[in-house]
């Protein structure tokens, strides 16, 4: 590997932290919201929510799609047929559904519409862990 190559990779991974950070963070802030009932409360919540999605959220899912995607196409030929990566990038696309899910989900606690239990956010917070441990063992393991 090119020194280039690994600096692409570390800040692919950079990125990948910041946004799993988010990712772990704003879900825990549903569940918060969805059990306060002071209007003070609710908006102290929703200020935090957007701002952890517009500046930490966004530009980490932004930072690591372009790097990986760099380091995709300049490693393609060494990875294309491997099954272990179609299975990390269809991941990466739930991950992608997850983090604009999250948007709305802003959106929608912004105009005090929630649509959801506490319960459920419990679980929600849950899924970007399950994702990354599915992610680490692909990309260190490749099982195949």
């Amino acid at each position: 590997m090119t020194t280039g190559y690994l600096w692409l990779k570390a800040f692919h991974i950079i990125g990948v932290v910041t946004w799993f950070a988010a990712m772990f963070y704003l879900p825990r802030l549903f569940v918060y919201h969805s059990s306060t009932t002071d209007e003070a409360g609710k908006a102290r919540f929703c200020m935090m929510e957007d701002k952890l999605y517009r500046i930490i959220m966004q530009p980490s899912m932004i930072i690591t799609l372009v790097f990986g995607i760099w380091l995709l196409v300049l490693a393609w030929d060494a990875f294309a047929a491997s099954g272990w990566l179609w299975i990390k990038l269809a991941t990466v696309a739930l991950l992608l559904g997850y983090h604009h899910y999250c948007a709305r989900l802003i959106r929608a606690f912004a105009v005090d519409q929630n649509p959801h239990s506490e319960k459920f956010y419990r679980v929600f917070n849950e899924l970007p862990a399950l994702a990354l441990i599915l992610i680490v063992i692909l990309v260190v393991v490749k099982p195949f």
